[in-house]
Parts: structure tokens; C-alpha cells; sequence
């Protein structure tokens, strides 16, 4: 079998660590992973998704109320994408299960995690490799974003989407910071020192977030934003 038939062969069957011709193969791959999320995504309809940490436990007051969040979004008739693993995606699905709506998750294939938790729908998983990929789908198939207590990765979603809501390249969608005494340091530090002491920010960034503590707080700020304006789903 010559170089160009194994490729062939290794692209047909998915079989991506047998593809060692160089960077530029790996477009193929990278193609692979939008094509079959935007395929999935498309047919889900409207979703907020929900970010948090992998290691919040099912006894934390911060787990029970994404369930809470959750539940409650699915019964005004959203779906709930989360990154698919355990802690507060795990709550986050769970809620959306116990609202009989749509549970989707978008999991990252990582060496140490993380396998999907059990309660995604298992027709609306999809695994991913490349995290610029799976934020290219959350941004792209969400109707808001809520953003519970987290570590790097939850900043590093809540910052991008706020950039491009910012920049205008994406549609102005809520933002919701849930815990105020989780949240309160971060949006002291941008008030104070990114917008009064260097001038980094307009003021009229601040508008581009709330922060919230319930659960109907949340919720509401969702149900307002939709019925003000009037939006369709943005897909």
C-alpha cells in the first residue's frame, strides 16, 4: 500500500495517529470536527450553555444550584450544552434531564479526562480534540452563556465569548456570572484597575455581564433578554 493509500485509508476510518505526513494533514482532521459538530448542533435548536468546574462535587451548594439553573431553563423551553464531564457540567445536565429538555455535551478528549457524564443525551455527545473547535460550536450554538464558579478553563470561555460579544463578532447574547461572592474579587478588579485606573475597558463594558445569585435570577435575565428584543435563535 503506498503513503497516499494509507492516508486514504486513515482518513476513511478516522484513524488520525496514523497520519504522519506533516501540519497540514492535520486540517483534515481539525474539518472533521467542525463538520460533525455543526451537523449535530444544527438540528438541536435554542441552548444556553453552561460553564463550571470539573471538580465541583454533587454535595456542593454550587452543584445543586446549576441543577437548579438548568432544570428551570429547560421547562421556559431551552436546551443546556455544557462541556460534558463531571462536576458542575455533570449538574448542569442533570438539571437539564430533570426539565426534560435537551442535555447536549461537548467533551474534550484529554489524557487524564474526561469521559462523558451520564447524563447527555447520547445523540447530542459530541468528543472533541481541539478546544478551539468545541468553543467555536458553545459560541456558536448558544443563546447565553452562564458561567458558575470555575478554574482556567471556565475564564478562559467566559473571557472569549465576552471578547466577541465586545468586538461585535458574534451577537449580543446574556452573560450571567453566578455567586457574587465567587465573582465579586474579578469584577471589582475589572471595574477598578481595567477600566479606572488604565483605561482598558469602556464603561459600557461592564454591561456586557450580571451577576446573580438564584437560579430565577438567571433565568430571568435569559427570558428578558429574548422577549425584549424578540431574537430568534441565532442558527
Amino acid at each position: 500500500m503506498t503513503n497516499e493509500e494509507k492516508i486514504r485509508k486513515a482518513f476513511a476510518e478516522k484513524d488520525w495517529h496514523e497520519i504522519k505526513s506533516g501540519d497540514s494533514w492535520l486540517i483534515f482532521k481539525i474539518m472533521s470536527e467542525f463538520v460533525e459538530g455543526f451537523e449535530k448542533m444544527s438540528k438541536i435548536g435554542p441552548c444556553v450553555s453552561i460553564f463550571g468546574s470539573a471538580r465541583t462535587k454533587p454535595d456542593h451548594p454550587y452543584y445543586q444550584l446549576t441543577v437548579e439553573i438548568a432544570e428551570k431553563l429547560c421547562k421556559e423551553g431551552y436546551g443546556v450544552i455544557t462541556g460534558g464531564g463531571p462536576g458542575i457540567m455533570e449538574a448542569a445536565n442533570k438539571g437539564a434531564k430533570a426539565g426534560n429538555g435537551k442535555s447536549v455535551g461537548l467533551n474534550i478528549r484529554l489524557p487524564f479526562e474526561q469521559s462523558s457524564n451520564i447524563y447527555v443525551d447520547p445523540d447530542k455527545s459530541i468528543n472533541f480534540d481541539y478546544f478551539f473547535v468545541r468553543k467555536t460550536i458553545f459560541l456558536k450554538y448558544s443563546q447565553g452563556f452562564i458561567a458558575m464558579p470555575g478554574g482556567f478553563g471556565t475564564l478562559d470561555e467566559l473571557f472569549e465569548a465576552m471578547t466577541l460579544v465586545q468586538t461585535s463578532k458574534i451577537a449580543n447574547f446574556p452573560v450571567i456570572l453566578v455567586g457574587s461572592a465567587y465573582w465579586g474579587g474579578l469584577v471589582d478588579w475589572i471595574r477598578t484597575t481595567m477600566l479606572e485606573k488604565e483605561h482598558n475597558i469602556n464603561p459600557a463594558d461592564l454591561n456586557l455581564f450580571h451577576v446573580v445569585d438564584t437560579a430565577d435570577e438567571a433565568v430571568k435575565i435569559i427570558d428578558d433578554f429574548y422577549t425584549r428584543y424578540l431574537l430568534k435563535p441565532n442558527f
